[in-house]
């Protein structure tokens, strides 16, 4: 950060709070006009009998799922002020953290996706609006409506230690869906439209949020992925998903053939075969990982690899280092959905160790704790045998 940023933060800021009547403090003990900085702050623990109010009716610089979800985090005595007020102040929290150079490029990509929308035709509009029955397979969607850990272990293997693979979408949604993305990929053909290639890792593949999309992933997410991950990846945000990076990857020999070892930008990940036909292509995971540690060593507990399956989905932590094999024949296809939270990325910033997640975080406490028990130990016997002489 630089040091005009680090003076700017300590300045008094001007916050969107109403006052009452005589211009001082409201009902609910914010000042109308000046708060100190301090004041801005969320609660490091949400309330969790609180319901949040629903922002997806109003134009916002930010996702509508991320106010949601920051709601519960605010001060008690604020939750039960207007959603105006409330709002207010929380896009002031997010401004003062969002650079300048952050929004406006937010802006332009508001702005890309508009020029999209305006002249790309879907083929299946089916695809844009949530139909659950029709996506997925039965048991998936079972087990959401039942919605209890139970339900959701009765579906899911856990292949390898946070690594969950089960039976998701239905094979005609997968049709779909590769049909929708090769109708827009010729579109781009033929008007030679510039389109951002979902990450710097493949460069085939194509965002389906910037084709419309969007609104029918944030529903997956919402609505399907987060009562999973609530219960399966709790500490790190996993009940606070509040937007998502979607799109499709592609790999063959006149595609991306493979992809390099890596951690997802991501809490959460959500990766589903789609087709088609195609040999290799494994993908390989090497241990979870926090940001410190992302470069070290793998435990041989930590190896595992995977063989995709058309339709069945794999869900792990973002932090969970993976590549992918090289794809030997054929072509294959996968959706990719990396879920985010907002609220998990703020608190992660004031902690040092993650030994909740974190593999090599795990083995050092461990090792922390075994040298101060054999310390404490040698001490003991220290004093027995001052004590016997």
């Amino acid at each position: 950060m630089s040091q005009d940023a680090s003076v700017d933060r300590r300045k008094r800021t001007q916050a969107p709070i109403s006052g009452n009547a005589d211009g001082n403090r409201n009902g609910n003990g914010y000042a109308n006009g000046v708060l100190e900085d301090d004041e801005l702050r969320l609660r490091l623990r949400p309330n969790e009998n609180h319901k949040p109010e629903s922002y997806a009716d109003l134009q916002l610089d930010f996702s509508p799922l991320l106010f949601s979800s920051l709601e519960q985090y605010l001060p008690f005595n604020m939750l039960n002020l207007s959603r105006e007020l409330k709002l207010q102040y929380m896009r002031h929290i997010l401004l003062r953290y969002s650079p300048d150079g952050e929004r406006t490029r937010v802006q332009r990509h508001r702005e890309y996706k508009k020029m999209i929308m305006l002249n790309y035709t879907p083929l299946h509009i089916e695809l844009y609006t949530m139909d659950a029955a029709k996506f997925f397979v039965p048991s998936f969607l079972k087990a959401i409506n039942d919605n209890t850990e139970e339900s959701f272990r009765s579906i899911m293997t856990e292949s390898s230690p946070g690594v969950y693979t089960f039976e998701m979408l239905q094979p005609h949604f997968c049709e779909l869906l590769l049909s929708e993305v090769d109708n827009f990929e010729r579109w781009v053909h033929e008007t030679k439209f510039r389109i951002m290639r979902p990450n710097t890792m493949n460069n085939y593949g194509a965002v389906l949020d910037d084709f419309g999309l969007e609104t029918m992933l944030d529903k997956l997410m919402e609505d399907f992925i987060c009562p999973i991950s609530g219960v399966f990846f709790p500490e790190v945000g996993g009940s606070t998903l509040d937007s998502h990076h979607g799109f499709v990857v592609e790999y063959g020999m006149d595609r991306d053939v493979e992809l390099g070892f890596h951690v997802d930008d991501s809490e959460v990940t959500l990766n589903v075969c789609l087709g088609e036909q195609f040999s290799g292509g494994d993908l390989f995971f090497r241990g979870v990982r926090c940001d410190k540690h992302v470069h070290s060593g793998t435990q041989p507990e930590e190896i595992f690899d995977y063989s995709h399956v058309p339709g069945r989905a794999v869900l792990h932590r973002g932090r969970h280092r993976h590549g992918a094999r090289a794809t030997t024949s054929g072509q294959r296809v996968n959706l990719l959905l990396w879920c985010r939270s907002s609220v998990f990325r703020e608190l992660k910033k004031y902690k040092k160790e993650f030994s909740s997640w974190c593999g090599e975080c795990q083995r050092e406490k461990k090792e922390r704790q075994r040298i101060a028990v054999g310390a404490t130990k040698l001490e003991l016997f220290k004093r027995l045998q001052k004590s016997t002489s």
